[in-house]
């Protein structure tokens, strides 16, 4: 666990010097640059025309109104009221109850324990 914790405080020291050096600043200008480079190119207007048009044109039209169709039809408003029964069943509710009953529980404190352990890298404690 110290090898990892170890390699891990290496690479944070590693970026953090990375975000805080020039190099980091060159480098968000060439990105930026080439974003811009593939905007401006023949290939990345063609792309945004295709986009443009999908979303304009009669496909993305029957597309939003078969959306809006779906979500405000029969099957939309079945599929509404079958998930709000099965929210609240009595299945549903036991499944809440049990896992509250799990998390407030001895195991669950001892595992919430563990995690935070592991986390936070400490000596395991005992909370019994």
């Amino acid at each position: 666990m110290a090898e990892i914790e170890q390699q891990l405080r290496k690479w944070w020291s590693m970026l953090t010097t990375w975000l805080h050096s020039d190099q980091r600043a060159d480098t968000a200008r060439k990105a930026k640059s080439a974003l811009q480079d593939l905007r401006d190119s023949d290939a990345g207007r063609r792309a945004e025309a295709a986009i443009r048009d999908l979303r304009q044109g009669e496909v993305g039209r029957k597309a939003e109104a078969a959306i809006r169709d779906l979500r405000d039809g029969e099957s939309g408003r079945k599929a509404r009221e079958a998930l709000r029964d099965l929210r609240d069943s009595d299945a549903a509710r036991r499944a809440r109850e049990a896992l509250r009953d799990l998390r407030d529980s001895d195991a669950g404190r001892k595992a919430k324990t563990a995690i935070r352990d592991l986390r936070d890298g400490d000596a395991p404690r005992d909370d019994s």
